[in-house]
């Protein structure tokens, strides 16, 4: 796995537990974790895709 597709979905999983904790919280501020997250999650399948090709 390269690295920045590793540190991307690093990424991905902190910002998925940070919204989590977030909407637990009663905090709307939860929705920029997740975008953060589908953002993240983006870039580490654009890597790994690169890698193969």
């Amino acid at each position: 796995m390269p690295r920045l597709a590793f540190y991307a979905v690093a990424v991905c999983v902190l910002a998925v537990v940070a919204a989590v904790i977030s909407f637990v919280q009663g905090s709307w501020l939860g929705i920029v974790w997740v975008l953060l997250a589908g953002l993240s999650s983006n870039m580490a399948w654009y890597y790994l895709r690169r890698q193969r090709a």
